[in-house]
């Protein structure tokens, strides 16, 4: 492992981007041309050192007009990335030997207001200008790879001249990004599965219950974080004696102390309650909300939902440690191979952009040694969670 001028770790790659990689990879692509471009695009992904902007990655081609075949390549040639999204999939799926499918969001921040899909967007820290996306992604506990993008996108880039100038297509529409969860969950069915992985979305901008109830419908297992303000109602079919008045999450998180149950050892410890809860005296389909903290950090609560049919606290927990794995490849990988670097206006640009980022995160995620794709291991009750 060598390291770079700017402090960033390199694994091996030129072994994982051979010849049949690129074939599995870019194979729906009918022209050679393309694929040939699609190939280079990639590799100046992983080579480039600093920004991966069109005009870096392009001293990966040849010729005196390489600047201008990449460019055009990337926001105007009409080849479609959906394909290549489910080759994506189904390379992970064949390497990772995935646990779930991870939603989550992510800023890019942006200087000005031109890249598409820029506008102010609220953090906890007061507002960025930036774009906002939903990843969805194949995680295990060791590794996780980014397959598929949203773009949220609000009323002024669908609308006018804006939608016209970034080529957003007309049925593309303006979002929340709660809608944009709900998309990437339908989006799923596009992707191959031999058995229908377990959804978390963990999301801080959505609202958790409205998540749930869209994951319920499709019949997978999920598991949605909640915010502690979010209102629920204890399941009375399950707890008679608690009625149905209504509590926010936190609260009822805090009020029922019998519940309560130690998990893990030493350090990893941490104190995890099962609630069982609907939505609402309307809504009662049965959820259950967990709730884990550590004894001496109760303010990182973490609350999550999850269906009741086959609920397991231990399952629960080794998939909510899912997003951890996200967040640090995404430092670790996605970062580095130029992921949110494009800054161009075209929208069927920037989706092209990231999802060849994407076949880099994977080249490289492969290549990486096992011993940096397995830390932070948590126990519970002697069983190995990461």
């Amino acid at each position: 492992m060598r390291g770079q001028p700017d402090g960033s770790r390199e694994w091996p790659v030129a072994e994982t981007l051979d010849t049949e990689f690129c074939r599995r990879l870019f194979g729906s692509l009918h022209r050679n041309g393309h694929r040939t471009k699609a190939e280079q695009y990639v590799r100046g992904l992983l080579s480039v050192g600093g920004r991966k902007t069109l005009r870096s990655i392009a001293t990966r081609f040849e010729g005196t007009s390489a600047q201008q075949s990449v460019h055009h390549f990337i926001t105007a040639s009409p080849w479609e990335w959906r394909s290549i999204r489910q080759a994506l999939a189904r390379q992970a799926q064949r390497t990772l030997a995935p646990d779930a499918w991870v939603i989550s969001s992510t800023l890019i921040p942006k200087a000005g207001p031109h890249s598409v899909g820029a506008d102010p967007q609220p953090t906890p820290l007061g507002t960025v200008n930036g774009q906002r996306a939903v990843g969805t992604w194949l995680a295990s506990k060791g590794s996780a790879v980014p397959v598929d993008w949203q773009l949220r996108l609000s009323a002024r880039w669908t609308t006018g001249p804006l939608r016209v100038r970034a080529g957003v297509p007309m049925d593309v529409m303006s979002s929340t990004v709660e809608e944009c969860v709900q998309q990437a969950v339908t989006d799923l069915q596009a992707f191959p599965e031999t058995d229908p992985l377990p959804v978390v979305v963990d999301v801080g901008e959505a609202e958790g219950l409205t998540v749930a109830r869209h994951l319920s419908s499709t019949g997978r297992q999920f598991v949605v974080r909640v915010h502690p303000r979010e209102p629920m109602l204890i399941d009375r079919a399950a707890l008679p004696k608690y009625g149905d008045v209504q509590r926010t999450a936190g609260e009822l998180a805090e009020s029922l102390p019998h519940l309560r149950r130690q998990v893990g050892q030493g350090d990893a410890r941490s104190t995890t309650v099962a609630i069982p809860v609907v939505e609402s005296p309307t809504r009662r389909e049965p959820m259950t909300l967990v709730a884990e903290w550590h004894p001496d950090r109760r303010a990182d609560l973490q609350l999550w939902l999850t269906g009741s049919a086959s609920f397991r606290i231990l399952s629960t927990l080794r998939l909510t440690r899912l997003p951890e794995v996200v967040e640090r490849d995404f430092s670790e990988i996605s970062e580095r191979v130029g992921l949110r670097d494009f800054t161009g206006r075209s929208f069927p640009g920037w989706h092209r952009h990231i999802t060849l980022a994407s076949v880099a995160h994977l080249v490289t995620a492969t290549a990486r040694p096992q011993d940096a794709a397995r830390s932070g291991a948590t126990h519970l009750n002697g069983t190995t969670v990461r």
